[in-house]
């Protein structure tokens, strides 16, 4: 594709797709990289019940379908390739994508690009894990509780993330058992306070699972106790595993700004003197693009950035951020 894009978006989900969305109306003909696997982590999940607009619920491989449709139609163009290597150290930016022949690329450029690559989840990586995801194994409690109204759930992590899924699921779940590698949590002590003191909550400690069970839906899990070895089967109709997200920054670590977990830090989470921003991006006090990162003329969203909150519709609004701040910034 010859000439200098407006804006390459990198990646899709519901960041990069709603991005898309409103860069296309503004005529700016984003350039979409969706990668070979599009759609992000709601192409892992059934039905959502919490997205805006869907009172009956929506799939969610069909719900990243519609926002596809939706920006080819006001004139975004989607390439199903994987990014491969960028350059930002210059302008034009560059971004190089994987053409189908073996080992060969092609170079981009592009005036803005937007990064919305996502994250995805640790998983345990045993038996049955990836067969009954959306089946009983979820990465997201705060997104499925509700489907586990009356139901026996398990939970494995110990951090405050799985801590937030354990509460959540006390509201709808008959009861809860958190599978947890060591003898304490790693959570904050007011979060572990609350899921230890709870009725519905119980905690087998210095375990893991090794195997999840089940026959077209979960329906258990084989546990290990790590310091004696023996192995114990545990009946439940959810597995949820609260082990982390891991940011897909990879490609960037080199080329822009990274926090310590590798999440992207966008101008809300930098400091000014740490990117020496110019006068000229403060108004009113305030960073004029905030879903700016490090370098002048990148920008990110969704779970790239978002490390607390984790949902659809964050991070569709941060695409739809980072789409004003662009036209914004390309008008400057």
């Amino acid at each position: 594709m010859a000439g200098v894009q407006n804006v390459i978006i990198i990646g899709s989900g519901p960041s990069g797709w709603s991005a898309a969305i409103y860069l296309a109306r503004a005529q700016l003909q984003p350039l979409v990289f969706a990668g070979e696997k599009s759609g992000g982590q709601l192409m892992l999940t059934t039905v959502v019940e919490n997205f805006p607009g869907f009172p009956q619920g929506i799939e969610g491989p069909q719900l990243m379908t519609n926002m596809r449709e939706q920006a080819v139609k006001f004139g975004a163009i989607v390439k199903d390739t994987n990014v491969t290597r960028v350059d930002f150290s210059q302008k034009p930016l560059k971004v190089w994508a994987a053409t189908g022949s073996q080992g060969a690329e092609e170079e981009y450029q592009a005036k803005a690009v937007l990064i919305t690559t996502g994250a995805e989840a640790v998983w345990l990586d045993v038996p049955g894990e990836k067969e009954f995801i959306g089946r009983g194994v979820s990465t997201c409690a705060v997104c499925d509780a509700a489907f586990f109204k009356n139901k026996q759930t398990v939970v494995v992590g110990g951090g405050d993330a799985a801590m937030e899924d354990i509460l959540a699921l006390t509201t709808f779940a008959s009861n809860v058992t958190v599978i947890h590698r060591r003898d304490s949590f790693r959570a904050s002590k007011i979060m572990a306070e609350r899921v230890l003191g709870h009725p519905k909550v119980k905690v087998i400690w210095n375990s893991a699972v090794q195997e999840i069970r089940g026959d077209g839906k979960v329906t258990g899990v084989l546990v290990e106790n790590l310091v004696t070895h023996e192995k114990s089967a545990l009946s439940t109709d959810g597995v949820f595993v609260a082990i982390g997200h891991r940011p897909s920054t990879e490609l960037f670590k080199d080329h822009i700004q990274l926090d310590e977990k590798g999440f992207i830090l966008t101008r809300f989470g930098l400091e000014e003197k740490s990117v020496h921003l110019a006068q000229s991006s403060l108004r009113n006090g305030f960073v004029q693009f905030p879903t700016m990162t490090s370098v002048e003329g990148v920008f990110a969203a969704g779970d790239v950035v978002d490390f607390r909150y984790k949902q659809a519709i964050t991070a569709a609004g941060y695409g739809t951020m980072a789409a004003l701040d662009i036209e914004w910034w390309l008008s400057t």
